[in-house]
């Protein structure tokens, strides 16, 4: 007969396989989180845009959103160029109000909700823009994109 030595429930490769499958869950369930929480939401129903003479409600699937100031000089040059690729919901953080334009739609808000939006999307530098899409038809979008710095001339 032989004598071979009996494996214990215990033993050491046994531990180390479960810990070593363990840590691969929590690290994918940590990466997956990480890059779901990458990119914010924006509920239109709770932040309140106004346009020209109304209060903005998306239409569209998509949106590209531009964080500006008119205050620092004049966009439209910049925006030709976005507004060729999906529709532009363009934010003016100096509250001057603009009438839409086609394919562009300026909005502006009140100084709270403007700063809720610098702070959830982490606004660093303007003119900056980022795509946003429709999750439902209650107003919710998320940020489908980076954010980048738009190119303006300086006046």
């Amino acid at each position: 007969m032989k004598s071979g030595r009996r494996k214990s429930l215990f033993s050491f490769s046994y531990v180390f396989a479960s810990f070593f499958g363990a840590a691969m869950i929590a690290a994918a369930f940590a990466y997956f989180n990480y890059k779901y929480s990458q990119y914010r939401f924006i509920n239109f129903k709770e932040m309140i845009l106004y346009t020209k003479s109304q209060i903005f409600e998306p239409e569209k699937d998509r949106y590209i959103v531009v964080i500006y100031s008119s205050h620092m000089g004049d966009i439209d040059p910049a925006l030709k160029e976005l507004k060729r690729k999906n529709s532009v919901l363009a934010i003016d953080l100096y509250q001057q109000r603009r009438a839409a334009e086609p394919g562009v739609v300026y909005a502006t808000a009140g100084t709270n909700t403007l700063l809720k939006i610098i702070h959830r999307f982490h606004i660093r530098e303007v003119p900056s823009y980022f795509m946003i899409k429709r999750q439902n038809d209650k107003g919710l979008y998320k940020q489908d994109s980076q954010i980048y710095l738009l190119d303006v001339p300086k006046r």
